[in-house]
């Protein structure tokens, strides 16, 4: 079945929206909950990691480690069918705003379960 989404990049700016104020709670097992089943991360100077559960622990080690916001700002979307890539800016600071990373990524979107979902999540910093 394929989907098409009117506005895939206001479709796509609501997810966002609730990532990072999911983030900013803390919680772990919620950003978990918005990756497919068979999800993974690829972030930086790590191996993949995929899954719900592992999803879940590499966030809330972030969590833990002091990160508290997350500002995703998207530079780009594009709808293939059940699939939108997406492209953006982030920025990730501490409860008491200061700057721990900023960088550039790539989510690669699956519509599943009625839902727009990330799929692939791949990441890095900007900052030397």
């Amino acid at each position: 079945m394929t989907t098409q989404t009117p506005d895939i990049h206001s479709a796509i700016h609501a997810l966002i929206e609730n990532i990072e104020s999911t983030f900013s709670r803390g919680d772990a097992a919620a950003i978990a909950d918005i990756y497919t089943n068979n999800g993974m991360l690829l972030p930086p100077e790590s191996d993949l990691v995929q899954g719900k559960q592992d999803i879940e622990a590499f966030w809330q080690v972030a969590i833990d480690m002091g990160i508290k916001n997350l500002k995703l700002d998207i530079v780009e979307v594009e709808q293939h069918g059940d699939t939108a890539i997406e492209m953006s800016k982030y920025t990730m600071s501490s409860a008491d705003d200061k700057l721990l990373d900023q960088g550039k990524g790539i989510v690669i979107w699956k519509y599943e379960g009625g839902s727009w979902k990330l799929h692939r999540d791949i990441w890095n910093s900007s900052i030397a």
